[in-house]
């Protein structure tokens, strides 16, 4: 029985791709904190949002794969091919700051979720994790290596077991899933821009789009990146809408439950602001029970697992195209060290900034909210770019993609503008 279970997940992890890592990949530890506070501080006053950013980002995320396919670039070599180098620079420059402070925080919860649950000190494990994800990520091939973060999606699950572990009222939870709640305060309007920017991420943009490009590559419809022309099919384009639909799916998913929880335990029991990693996870042991303190502390071990590397990556990526470097997890690192040394070097840089006591929690929670921000710009020039026939061809955005992809910019702008009125008039 577990035998067949385990070929079963084994086939159907194989028909899943980057837009499935891609969705997994968005809850990261950044997305867990920024649920978890929702959680915590309103209780499910915004679990509403559940339904309002999935068809959003599948939008979003589609257009960004269609990019990658078609032209056979990522985001940032497309961008340099079309538009001005200042406007790159701008882009590139806003999302390798949001990546290493996102790798910093997220390396930082992982290594104290990592010191409570199996012993030694913090400082030890932020270097043996760092360690090894620049070593999973510059030394593994890509094909052992997507795998194994496709794998690493798995470890999600632990916060659907530790909503089941909850005793819950599921008529209230429907009934916050359903009908939309508002209040009228910074803090209010600060968390939806953080939901905003944790699950609509540029760096989620600039990952999927490179990533097809790769999968093209050992596919055999292209010899590298930036170079030649894909062969893309209609039913390819299919195939990837639905892995993306799939990944970002299971990435809604996962937040409702993060939500449902920590509003269940962490906000009926009066504890509304979380500190730490290991706080948020040590808060749920008397409310809720050890398995789900265990349960919600190993997820963000393994989620972190799979979104420092893409965070890097995308990092990696982009810069590589604009510097005209060689580029590619799918190379060894002679033939790409400019590519593999911005993977080490954002990686590095992110750990170091646990060295500053910058709270790991706040840190990641300020991170959603930059990435709230810095989402704008990168998803009009996104539409843009997908209605180039020029250069996409039969595959340009339908209506009703445009008309979703220019509502969720205009509401993230407006949500950011107002954040920042409100932080600098206080009104």
């Amino acid at each position: 029985m577990a035998l067949r279970l385990l070929k079963a997940l084994k086939g159907l992890l194989g028909n899943v791709g980057p837009g499935f890592i891609t969705g997994a990949a968005d809850d990261d530890p950044s997305g867990i904190a920024t649920y978890a506070q929702t959680g915590a501080i309103f209780g499910y006053g915004q679990l509403w949002l559940v339904w309002f950013t999935g068809p959003f980002m599948i939008v979003i995320q589609q257009m960004c794969g269609r990019i990658g396919m078609v032209t056979g670039k990522g985001l940032a070599g497309v961008i340099l091919e079309h538009y001005s180098r200042r406007l790159l620079y701008v882009t590139v420059s806003l999302l390798v700051i949001a990546n290493t402070i996102n790798i910093g925080a997220d390396l930082g919860a992982m290594a104290s979720s990592a010191q409570m649950l199996l012993g030694l000190p913090f400082l030890f494990w932020l270097i043996f994790i760092t360690g090894s994800v620049i070593a999973l990520e510059i030394f593994v091939p890509y094909r052992t290596y997507s795998r194994i973060l496709k794998y690493l999606a798995l470890t999600l699950f632990s916060y659907v077991l530790t909503a089941l572990v909850v005793r819950l009222d599921w008529k209230v939870v429907f009934h916050a899933t359903l009908v939309p709640h508002f209040e009228f305060s910074a803090d209010y309007l600060f968390n939806i821009v953080a939901i905003l920017g944790t699950t609509i991420s540029p760096y989620l943009f600039f990952w999927q789009a490179s990533q097809e490009v790769e999968e093209e590559i050992v596919n055999g419809q292209i010899s590298d990146m930036g170079i030649g022309k894909p062969r893309v099919t209609q039913w390819g384009v299919t195939e990837m809408d639905g892995d993306t639909v799939v990944g970002m799916f299971f990435s809604q998913v996962i937040m409702f439950f993060i939500i449902v929880t920590t509003a269940a335990t962490l906000h009926a029991g009066g504890v509304t602001k979380i500190q730490t990693a290991s706080q948020a996870a040590e808060a749920l042991r008397p409310l809720a029970g050890d398995l789900a303190y265990l349960l919600f502390a190993a997820g963000i071990i393994g989620t972190g697992l799979l979104a420092v590397p893409v965070l890097a990556g995308a990092s990696a990526y982009a810069v590589a195209e604009t510097a005209g470097l060689k580029e590619g997890l799918g190379k060894k690192l002679g033939w790409a060290p400019g590519f593999y040394a911005v993977i080490a070097a954002s990686t590095m840089i992110g750990m170091s900034l646990n060295w500053l006591g910058i709270n790991p929690i706040r840190a990641l929670y300020y991170a959603a909210a930059l990435n709230g921000l810095a989402a704008v710009p990168v998803m009009a020039l996104v539409i843009i770019i997908a209605n180039r026939k020029d250069f996409m061809g039969q595959f340009v955005n339908s209506k009703a993609s445009n008309v979703l992809g220019w509502i969720i910019v205009l509401i993230m702008a407006l949500a950011g503008v107002a954040l920042i009125f409100n932080l600098v008039t206080g009104k």
